[in-house]
């Protein structure tokens, strides 16, 4: 885990002191006393917070952003994807807590108002939510010339939502039914989706025109900006399905280290892991980056997890290859708690 914590920081991204920050912000948090009893149904650490709203009936809230792929999208001069990659970091943890998500608001703060710019931000807004079914009913625009600081300048801009969803109490997804023996299906990325792009843009810095074999003809910059997939109604389909679910997984931060949050009394063992987009395979290369440092940066190739039981897997992957092809089993849930390991890499994360 050092290794992977120094090529990581050395990018400016400390993943150590991160976590210290997020602990002292939930420490204070979770004090907070409103004079009643709380309408949480879930504790922390999910990908959404579900909040009890009527007898049986969850509201599922998330909060989250596209992070520093923003400065590429505005280097090259590329802005109608990067809505599409809000949105899906959004929805994609909301339908892990097995809720519908509904709506969305964006919160866009920019250095300078370019209205053409912020067209073309619409643009992948729109298509994001169409393609996850969800509304857009309003947002906010910040103009903060003091704050907002563009690459180049006066273009800078931050771009991130909100997003609701409503959930069953009883049918709430929370990874507490995972047991050993249970599959894990593996749905395709695209490419590096919205993470890892601190390291990313590191080891891309003034190549971004090249076009390495491993791309297959696009340019670097064309591969990194390739918008992330949005897994929600292949995922609504399968819950709907009757298929027992036992755990949904978006792999994002931290890449596979996102399966230890479903319950950290099993483990997870990926002994057929999906194949490794070229963009990482070249990342990887550049930066001497060895597996154990890219499965817990980047997420290699997999976007999101379905845990069901073994008897099911088949009938499930085939469901969700509908519409994501190239899903398959890629592993099982171990009784070696809090372990993610795969066993073909020699890698243990």
């Amino acid at each position: 885990m050092g290794a992977m914590i120094d090529a990581y920081a050395a990018a400016g991204v400390d993943t150590s002191v991160a976590d210290r920050g997020v602990r002292a912000l939930v420490d204070v948090l979770r004090t907070i006393d409103i004079g009643r009893p709380s309408r949480s149904a879930l504790g922390a650490g999910h990908f959404a917070a579900v909040l009890e709203i009527a007898p049986g009936l969850g509201l599922a809230l998330c909060t989250d952003g596209v992070g520093s792929k923003l400065m590429l999208a505005g280097a090259l001069g590329r802005l109608d994807t990067v809505g599409i990659d809000c949105v899906a970091m959004n929805v994609n943890d909301l339908v892990c807590v097995g809720a519908e998500p509904i709506a969305l608001l964006d919160y866009i703060a920019v250095e300078a108002v370019d209205p053409a710019a912020l067209g073309l931000i619409a643009l992948g807004l729109k298509r994001g939510a169409e393609i996850a079914g969800v509304e857009i009913p309003g947002g906010e625009l910040a103009v903060l010339p003091e704050l907002i600081r563009g690459h180049p300048s006066p273009h800078g801009f931050e771009l991130s939502a909100s997003a609701i969803g409503i959930v069953e109490l009883e049918r709430i997804v929370t990874g507490e039914r995972c047991v050993p023996g249970d599959a894990l299906i593996g749905l395709p990325s695209s490419g590096l989706h919205s993470n890892g792009y601190t390291l990313a843009r590191s080891l891309a810095d003034g190549r971004l025109d090249d076009r390495p074999a491993a791309l297959g003809g696009a340019t670097l910059g064309e591969a990194l900006l390739e918008p992330t997939v949005i897994y929600v109604k292949a995922a609504l389909a399968l819950l709907r399905s009757g298929t027992p679910v036992h755990g949904l997984a978006h792999i994002t931060g931290d890449g596979l280290l996102n399966l230890k949050r479903l319950r950290p009394q099993v483990g997870f063992e990926i002994d057929a892991p999906l194949a490794v987009p070229g963009v990482c395979e070249w990342l990887c290369a550049a930066g001497a980056i060895d597996a154990a440092q890219a499965y817990q940066v980047f997420n290699m190739g997999c976007g999101f997890v379905a845990v069901v039981p073994a008897d099911a897997a088949p009938a499930a992957a085939a469901l969700l290859a509908e519409r994501h092809p190239g899903t398959r089993v890629i592993g099982r849930v171990t009784d070696t708690p809090g372990t993610v390991t795969l066993p073909g890499l020699g890698v243990s994360l």
